[in-house]
């Protein structure tokens, strides 16, 4: 099973892709929502989702686009399911999704950093050493 997964291609995408994926997903899971009568539960759970694979797929450049399209997409997604006016409403009762989905996308943008750096450091000691 390891093995399978890791012939698989690795995705790269840029800021501006980061950004289109979690919108669009964002955008599905709204509309998906709102036919369900307005599951909250089931849109912040597609919400944490999105801003995972959005900060794992992309690209080590542009690991800041992660955490700010996260917001961004939560705000686009819930226009499919609610009228114009209750955004502002749905934003507020749905914080607790945005911050957690927010924190996530953070936390594993971070973590990449992190191990980005430690490579790199590694590779300039073993350079140093030869």
């Amino acid at each position: 099973m390891v093995v399978a997964l890791s012939r698989l291609p690795r995705p790269r995408l840029t800021g501006f892709g980061c950004g289109v994926l979690a919108t669009v997903v964002m955008a599905a899971a709204g509309w998906l929502s709102g036919q369900l009568g307005g599951a909250p539960v089931l849109y912040g759970v597609l919400f944490l989702l999105a801003c995972a694979a959005a900060a794992v797929w992309v690209r080590p450049a542009d690991l800041i686009c992660a955490p700010i399209a996260a917001p961004i997409a939560f705000a686009v997604g819930l226009l499919p399911s609610a009228k114009a006016l209750t955004v502002v409403t749905e934003l507020a009762m749905g914080a607790p999704w945005l911050f957690a989905g927010t924190f996530l996308a953070t936390v594993i943008v971070l973590v990449r950093g992190a191990l980005q750096l430690l490579r790199r450091r590694r590779r300039a000691g073993r350079a140093a050493r030869r």
